[in-house]
């Protein structure tokens, strides 16, 4: 068959691409950005091609999918309707995929790209499994009968998958575009929960305990009420240790490279789901040991003497447990944050939050919003500004005043958000190097 990807630069597009290439099918796609991006190392080994104009003939038996940055209005969504072409959504799309393996489905409002890379590299090395993760990573080979998926609640994407096992991280108010409460947030996740045969869950976070599951659960956390206990934790500059218990009786301990409390809970779900399928505690210590996490999640470069951090984070959660894990990492270093707001609803609903958490850094930047699927005029008057004011010592920041990141230079920076910070962190770099700081 033959799929045309509107958006294929995008993250999850970029995977559902790689995934079609990889079961047989023609895949091209389209994309507004013409710089280059990390999600066309996947695209650009299977040879997939990208267009940046609609001057591209397309066949009439083609799919098209697209991404929901893209509007109705724009040229290359007006002319493939124009052409009478099966025009499919993206998660339906995905939703066909998972049908046709055993899949393992990896929610939460955040942790999951972590731990479904942790997953993955734990079923890769050892019994094999498919992969979808939400950092522009995906992989199909016929030969696997298991399919592990980055699953996001956003738009309700969700649920159209069919998981036979569901991984819940855990819940909270986010995409508020989109919930118009908690309430809503944790009965969305509910139904997306019964569809699974088994589910391995957050025993500790009190939103998921909120679910009336229809199928069998395992919960995991701190907590003497789950079924796999964590004790012992151990977080220091090396990463994280802790001991895991079935009841009374102890699995074993084991070490990850990851960083932050909320990483252990990402592991220990990781450790459930192998033994779910398995695999033994040593094949699972051995393996932890060379995990390597997604792109942009925790990825640090040093340039002369300042580490330059790039993360996801982009929800004040988010933010306050990198902030925690770089501590961790870090402990005698300053921490400076660049913060790039996404959305103009998250912005105005979490303003005073993304206030907080980023005062726990020795200095705090933030970019103006970047959004290209919301228009600002349907929402509550909202700017960075509106985030800079609450912060003691807070400063605006963008690609033309990056020098005001120089009296920091021999600490850690952190670049947030899940809109691209890249240019950013480009041009601090090469400001670093031209001054040989």
């Amino acid at each position: 068959m033959k799929y045309y990807c509107i958006g294929i630069k995008g993250t999850g597009m970029s995977t559902l691409a790689q995934m079609l290439s990889d079961m047989g099918n023609q895949v091209s796609g389209y994309d507004d950005a013409k710089d280059y991006k990390f999600t066309q190392k996947g695209l650009e080994e299977r040879k997939i091609p990208i267009y940046y104009d609609g001057n591209y003939a397309l066949d009439k038996d083609t799919i098209v999918t697209y991404s929901k940055a893209f509007q109705d209005s724009h040229p290359e969504m007006k002319r493939v309707r124009e052409l009478g072409l099966t025009i499919k959504p993206y998660n339906e799309i995905v939703g066909d995929i998972t049908k046709e393996f055993k899949t393992i489905s990896v929610c939460g409002t955040h942790g999951k790209t972590t731990t479904t890379s942790l997953i993955r590299h734990l079923l890769e090395n050892t019994i094999g499994c498919n992969y979808f993760i939400g950092d522009g990573t995906g992989h199909i080979d016929r030969k696997n009968d298991r399919l592990v998926i980055e699953s996001d609640e956003f738009n309700r994407h969700f649920l159209a998958y069919h998981p036979q096992i569901a991984v819940i991280t855990c819940i909270e108010l986010e995409h508020t575009e989109i919930y118009k409460d908690l309430e809503d947030t944790i009965k969305t996740f509910e139904t997306f929960a019964n569809k699974a045969k088994l589910v391995i869950a957050n025993g500790d976070d009190e939103n998921i305990r909120k679910i009336s599951f229809a199928n069998e659960v395992i919960f995991y956390g701190e907590k003497e009420n789950n079924d796999y206990i964590l004790k012992n934790i151990s977080l220091d500059t090396s990463g994280s240790s802790f001991e895991l218990f079935h009841h009374q009786e102890k699995i074993g301990s084991f070490f990850v490279p990851l960083y932050g409390h909320h990483n252990v809970m990402n592991t220990s779900a990781a450790i459930i789901e192998a033994l779910e399928e398995g695999l033994t505690v040593s094949q699972i210590k051995e393996n932890l040991t060379t995990f390597q996490n997604a792109k942009r999640r925790f990825t640090i470069e040093q340039v002369g003497k300042c580490f330059i951090l790039d993360d996801y984070a982009h929800h004040p959660t988010e933010i306050k447990a990198t902030l925690e894990a770089v501590r961790q990492k870090f402990p005698d270093k300053k921490i400076t944050v660049v913060f790039r707001p996404n959305t103009y609803s998250r912005t105005a609903a979490f303003k005073s939050e993304f206030a907080e958490v980023l005062t726990k850094a020795d200095k705090a930047f933030v970019t103006p919003i970047l959004c290209d699927r919301e228009n600002p005029q349907d929402y509550p008057p909202i700017k960075s500004e509106d985030i800079v004011e609450k912060i003691k010592g807070g400063e605006l920041i963008d690609e033309n005043s990056i020098e005001k990141l120089w009296p920091y230079r021999d600490g850690v920076v952190c670049f947030m958000g899940c809109a691209t910070v890249a240019h950013l962190i480009e041009k601090w770099k090469k400001l670093l190097q031209e001054k040989n700081a």
